[in-house]
């Protein structure tokens, strides 16, 4: 959603499709991928612990760190392929 909006204010600023995306999509980086990282790096203890009530942690942490994983993904690559694909289809039906 923060990307999609910054995408949005830098095209209202004048930019084209391909230069807003990218430029959004790098300013963007550096927050979602700290984001992450650290929400992974916390949840490493309970992937690998051992102790009691393990059997419990293990399955919960590897599905928040894959989901995790996965959504970044989705949100630095798929998400700016998509919304430069969408408006430059809505931008042609403009000038039709």
């Amino acid at each position: 959603m923060v990307l999609v909006s910054y995408f949005n204010d830098l095209r209202d600023r004048g930019r084209e499709i391909s230069e807003a995306v990218l430029d959004g999509a790098l300013l963007r980086l550096r927050p979602v991928l700290m984001t992450a990282a650290t929400t992974v790096l916390g949840l490493l203890p309970l992937l690998v612990a051992r102790g009691i009530g393990a059997e419990v942690q293990r399955p919960l942490a590897s599905v928040v760190i894959f989901g995790l994983t996965t959504s970044t993904m989705l949100t630095l690559f798929v998400i700016p392929a998509v919304y430069s694909w969408i408006e430059g289809y809505s931008e042609k039906r403009r000038k039709i």
